[in-house]
């Protein structure tokens, strides 16, 4: 079942841009799409979608993770930002073509 969420994270370009060289370029399994957007009120806020949780919580734990606590200088702080379930019903774009 597809599985999507939004969080806000309270970090800068700069955090993000470590945090995404630590992940790589390796496609993630499940991962349909990820947008990561400025906030106005300052920080970012992560938009993804991925073919199941499970994928999802596979990736945090193998990929995600280990790069946050790699750019946070060996442990990411305390607690994990909120995250926003989505109520899929469609995804669509290039290659992509998934109800939930």
């Amino acid at each position: 079942m597809t599985y999507a969420y939004v969080q806000d994270v309270p970090i800068d370009t700069e955090m993000y841009g470590r945090i995404t060289a630590g992940i790589g370029d390796e496609p993630m399994t499940g991962l349909l799409m990820h947008l990561c957007v400025r906030r106005p009120e300052g920080g970012l806020r992560y938009i993804d979608v991925w073919e199941s949780e499970e994928d999802c919580t596979r990736a945090f734990d193998q990929r995600i993770h280990p790069a946050v606590d790699a750019a946070f200088g060996g442990q990411r702080p305390p607690g994990e930002p909120t995250v926003e379930r989505l109520d899929v019903v469609e995804v669509r774009g290039a290659g992509l073509g998934v109800r939930a």
